[in-house]
């Protein structure tokens, strides 16, 4: 199981990716659909978490808010997908690697987690559960998530 190894760890002033090539490709096919939904509808509700609510209260200035800033959120969204895109084969990163890395993981959290409803105190899943392989692809980023923080803690 994933959970007994570390996949990140720092080692001087970079930080060793231990993912295999699965790991991999499976990051790199995430990443590439969230870069659809990136540049897909900007009122499509599985990436509502990525641009939460600025101005509940007032509409008008939340949807001025919304059309200035959010080209330039996707803009650096798309720039962090590029990092990890041209990282991705690389087994060492440096901090600035990293830190893309992980907030890229994070957006995929995020969007996976509106998808399947997760709150935080998620129920466990049954193996017979239609979504059970989409929640074990949410833990396992979250997994890495962790690993990636503790790593620039250390």
């Amino acid at each position: 199981m994933f959970r007994s190894r570390r996949p990140v760890r720092r080692k001087g002033a970079t930080f060793v990716i231990d993912l295999d090539e699965s790991e991999r490709k499976v990051l790199g096919s995430l990443l590439d659909e969230l870069r659809g939904l990136l540049d897909g509808d900007p009122n499509d509700p599985r990436i509502r978490r990525l641009y939460p609510t600025a101005y509940a209260e007032d509409p008008d200035r939340e949807a001025e808010y919304r059309l200035l800033a959010h080209s330039e959120l996707v803009e650096k969204r798309l720039a962090t997908l590029d990092v990890v895109a041209e990282t991705i084969d690389r087994n060492t990163l440096d901090e600035d690697g990293l830190a893309s890395w992980m907030n890229a993981v994070n957006q995929l959290r995020l969007v996976l987690g509106t998808m399947l409803d997760v709150d935080e105190d998620p129920d466990p899943v049954s193996p017979d559960d239609p979504d059970a392989a989409s929640y074990a692809l949410y833990e396992w980023l979250g997994w890495l998530l962790e690993h990636m923080v503790r790593a620039l803690s250390s």
